[in-house]
């Protein structure tokens, strides 16, 4: 298995893991998952416009959920790297 680094600005991480979270998987794991479902794309057929157009939305509706589920979520807060991956906590 290979490692690699992405580079995401610190609101989206912090959706991400929030929904990760819900999602009971870590963000490693929705990472993994989404490109391993893109490279099958990629290998069954090329990514039409419309492909990527509804990839886009489906990106979108899953920030919208997080913006919508957690209205008073602020980036500024900054959790102890234990309660971070405390996922009783959060259910």
């Amino acid at each position: 298995m290979k490692k690699i680094t992405v580079t995401v600005d610190e609101q989206t991480y912090r959706r991400v893991h929030a929904r990760a979270a819900q999602l009971n998987e870590s963000v490693s794991e929705l990472v993994c998952s989404y490109l391993r479902d893109l490279s099958q794309q990629a290998e069954r057929e090329p990514e039409s416009e419309s492909e990527k157009a509804r990839r886009m939305q489906r990106l979108n509706k899953v920030i919208e959920d997080i913006n919508k589920n957690h209205p008073d979520f602020d980036m500024a807060e900054n959790l102890p790297r234990n309660e971070l991956y405390d996922r009783r906590a959060i259910r």
